[in-house]
């Protein structure tokens, strides 16, 4: 039985949308194996409460770093279960696309073409996650107008300008929300002397975390491992804390952001002012983010509506529209 899904493979998150039906997945880009036995043991939000928590023998990984394929086996391992839950069999006839970050190498997307096709796929298309934005955001990609999206991910943070059907200026960047979490995980080593795990320095920046001075804001106490006793201890982070501890991942953001700008043509940049920048995914939740993109380029911006599911929204319209939509692809591999 034909069926067509829509992937977004994710650093941070995959989701899965079949036509007819929507979104039926949402989960941490995340497996749990045994080493010793080589087995599975988890796959996504089950896999991800294990991260930190596990014996040595253990491990809970993110297959998929910076946007790109860190381990091909596990991967494959990964999307063959994904697509398994949401009912895919391996003798089925499936055609599916992967949403991509525009970062990634020739050789990394034949790995993900490759990693779909043996987890059971039988067509596999791979599209631009930035353009999956700007059609799960409702933008005229199709008019002679400059459409903009910034996709702030978990490993990757994409800008694009946007016109006619096609990308007329990408800047990308390896960075993305997994870099705020770390440089929180660096500032409590250096300036409190406490390790704190990657689930803690997420719930961080979920809570008080902003690229941008806000009213009302509150200060969080964090538990973590005292560096030099080794005992557990408990510290009160400020919010402008934070702010200082991400301040360099978020310049490279808006960074990005200005080199696409300088990029484009003056004709469509001058469509921004009148259509703003739109801010996708995850890392685009960061509060005041879109006001510290929008101080440094004048232009407004705006956080477009579900966020977090923009891309696979995207991908989703692209199969309705399949026929009328194939000039979207990358590196198409038709059926088997």
């Amino acid at each position: 039985m034909a069926r067509d899904l829509a992937i977004d493979l994710g650093t941070a998150n995959t989701l899965v949308f079949e036509a007819g039906r929507g979104i039926v997945l949402n989960e941490p880009s995340v497996i749990a194996l045994n080493e010793k036995s080589g087995d599975v043991l988890a796959v996504g939000q089950d896999a991800w409460k294990m991260i930190g928590r596990t014996p040595a023998h253990i491990v809970a990984v993110r297959p998929l770093r910076k946007g790109a394929i860190t381990d091909f086996d596990t991967t494959q391992r990964m999307i063959r279960l994904i697509l398994q839950r949401v009912g895919v069999g391996r003798f089925g006839r499936t055609r599916v696309i992967v949403c991509v970050p525009s970062v990634i190498t020739a050789v990394e997307r034949r790995a993900v073409t490759e990693a779909a096709r043996r987890a059971g796929a039988s067509d596999v298309r791979l599209l631009e996650q930035p353009m999956a934005a700007a059609i799960g955001a409702g933008l005229p990609i199709h008019e002679p107008v400059g459409s903009m999206v910034v996709d702030v991910g978990g490993g990757t943070t994409e800008t694009a300008m946007i016109s006619l059907g096609g990308i007329v200026a990408i800047k990308a960047i390896r960075m993305g929300s997994f870099e705020i979490d770390a440089a929180l995980q660096a500032h409590a080593r250096r300036e409190h002397g406490v390790a704190i795990g990657e689930r803690t320095s997420e719930e961080i920046k979920v809570a008080i975390g902003s690229a941008w001075p806000a009213q009302d804001e509150l200060a969080a106490e964090v538990r973590g491992r005292d560096l030099t006793t080794g005992l557990p201890r408990t510290f009160v982070l400020e919010p402008q804390q934070v702010r200082d501890a991400i301040v360099d991942v978020v310049d490279a953001m808006v960074e990005s952001v200005l080199d696409c700008l300088s990029l484009a043509p003056p004709e469509l940049a001058q469509d921004l002012i009148m259509n703003g920048i739109h801010l996708v995914g995850g890392g685009g939740l960061l509060r005041g983010l879109d006001v510290r993109i929008a101080d440094a380029t004048g232009v407004p911006v705006r956080v477009v509506d579900s966020p977090l599911e923009a891309v696979v929204l995207g991908a989703g319209r692209v199969l309705d529209n399949f026929d009328n939509l194939t000039g979207v692809f990358i590196g198409s591999r038709g059926p088997s």
